[in-house]
């Protein structure tokens, strides 16, 4: 899950025995100095963690809580690499006005920004951010996750724990107060960044006794974070709660006896965890979901295409529940994973279709930001839905058929855009999946054979899977 990034290989050296004591000497006074009392390497690490990084972009008058659409840095992203493959990428998003970009703060290519209390490592968080200002994007945190002095763990730069189930353990109570401290820190660090999401996906916040979410827990959490970035700025946008939207069997002793559809029915036990939240939080700037179309036993319901229609039914419920405010999906999926948390099962055309017939199926609904989970990888060329080839050799960073979606719908559907009704043939009606504006028109084949569609009053021939961009 996550990448630290630390090369901790021990070095090489050509010495006499004499200067071989005496380094050894001078390494065990430099360790215990940068040691604190009790333990806990602050080898490399920092006090001014809060402050000002780089050149920070100039942010506009007023910061909107939309975002747009874009994607999440994971493991492995742009901003490592060969040089001409990283400003390839670079350019490219710089040319698509920059898509909106979120990065964690731990974890998903980022260091622990904490190891021990009061002293920072920012390194590999401050490259990320960098690379989102070259690129012209709107940047945006994920506040997850947790150093592990908050959570249990030892404090130390050589002592993280990066298994997935460390990574997933949130703050114990009493190191809630230091989360937010951590997050007022990364703010103040880089002030260009308007936008922060509180945590992800409730992890570590389930009540194995209670048979639920820890939502009291963790809007705990959330609100002290919110007032701690609202202390730093009042304009710094903030949201909540990421939860995962999970939909299961409607026979399932924990499916809602109200909201179902024949993509499933939703989790009774997610929808008191998302009221809980939204009934005391101190307040928000916009709400963040995620999820999948598919139940959480990998069942596309009734088929691939269809299952999308539960993006919509669940942005129409969030929206009814929260008012005014902006809705973001953080995280959107449509292709079952495998064993090993990977999507490579389907052929690119359908996966593009079906990622393509989600995000019509978001904007339905009333959503108007989120970010696709970008699987990339660090070596090999290129990756089942990944948005560039990988930029470990000059000739990578380039574009991949997702990118081209993803971009082209951000450029389209951006916030605020009006969305226009269009003629589509009856007999067509069942078979594609169609948005529109007053310039564009976003038309996706459900089929996998070639079709002959009639849309907005123009015939037109499609390949199986095809999705077709037509101008107004």
């Amino acid at each position: 899950m996550g990448r630290h990034g630390w090369n901790s290989g021990a070095r090489r050296w050509r010495l006499t025995a004499l200067l071989g004591v005496g380094a050894a000497a001078l390494a065990l006074v430099v360790t215990l100095l940068n040691t604190l009392p009790g333990g806990g390497s602050t080898q490399g690490t920092s006090r001014d963690g809060d402050k000002v990084h780089g050149t920070p972009s100039t942010p506009g008058r007023t910061t909107a809580p939309d975002v747009g659409w874009g994607f999440t840095h994971t493991q492995f992203s742009a901003d490592e690499g060969s040089a001409a493959a990283v400003r390839r990428v670079e350019g490219r998003l710089s040319e698509a006005g920059g898509l909106a970009q979120n990065q964690h703060i731990m974890g998903w290519g980022a260091d622990n920004p904490e190891p021990v209390k009061g002293r920072y490592d920012f390194e590999a968080l401050d490259r990320r951010v960098d690379f989102m200002r070259a690129s012209g994007s709107t940047p945006v945190i994920t506040l997850c996750c947790s150093p592990d002095w908050m959570k249990g763990g030892r404090p130390g730069v050589d002592s993280t724990d990066w298994s997935r189930a460390a990574l997933e353990t949130a703050p114990t109570p009493e190191h809630y107060q230091d989360f937010a401290d951590l997050a007022a820190t990364v703010a103040k660090r880089y002030p260009d960044v308007r936008h922060f999401i509180v945590w992800n996906e409730f992890k570590g916040f389930w009540n194995d006794a209670k048979g639920r979410w820890d939502y009291e827990g963790y809007t705990k959490l959330y609100n002290l974070v919110y007032r701690a970035l609202k202390k730093v700025d009042p304009d710094i946008m903030v949201g909540g709660p990421y939860l995962v939207m999970d939909s299961v069997d409607p026979r399932s002793p924990d499916a809602s006896a109200t909201f179902k559809g024949p993509w499933g029915a939703m989790d009774q036990r997610v929808l008191d965890a998302f009221s809980y939240w939204n009934s005391n939080r101190t307040g928000a700037d916009f709400v963040v979901v995620d999820g999948s179309s598919y139940t959480k036993d990998d069942e596309l319901l009734p088929d691939e295409f269809a299952a999308t229609d539960k993006f919509t039914a669940v942005s129409g419920w969030v929206r009814e529940r929260t008012g005014d405010l902006p809705l973001w999906w953080a995280e959107y999926y449509v292709e079952p994973a495998d064993g090993d948390d990977d999507r490579e099962g389907w052929s690119e055309t359908r996966r593009i279709a079906v990622q393509a017939a989600g995000l019509i199926a978001m904007v339905k609904g009333g959503a108007t930001s989120g970010f696709y989970w970008n699987p990339e990888k660090e070596t090999g060329g290129t990756c089942a839905g990944c948005l560039w080839t990988t930029t470990d050799t000059s000739g990578g960073g380039a574009e991949l058929p997702m990118y081209d979606l993803v971009s082209r719908f951000g450029e389209a559907f951006r916030p605020g855009t009006a969305h226009r009704t269009v003629s589509v043939a009856k007999d067509d009606v069942p078979n594609v999946r169609v948005l529109a504006t007053d310039s564009t028109v976003l038309v996706v084949n459900t089929l996998n054979r070639k079709i002959s569609a009639q849309v907005d009053g123009k015939r037109f021939a499609m390949q199986a899977y095809e999705v077709r961009w037509l101008t107004r």
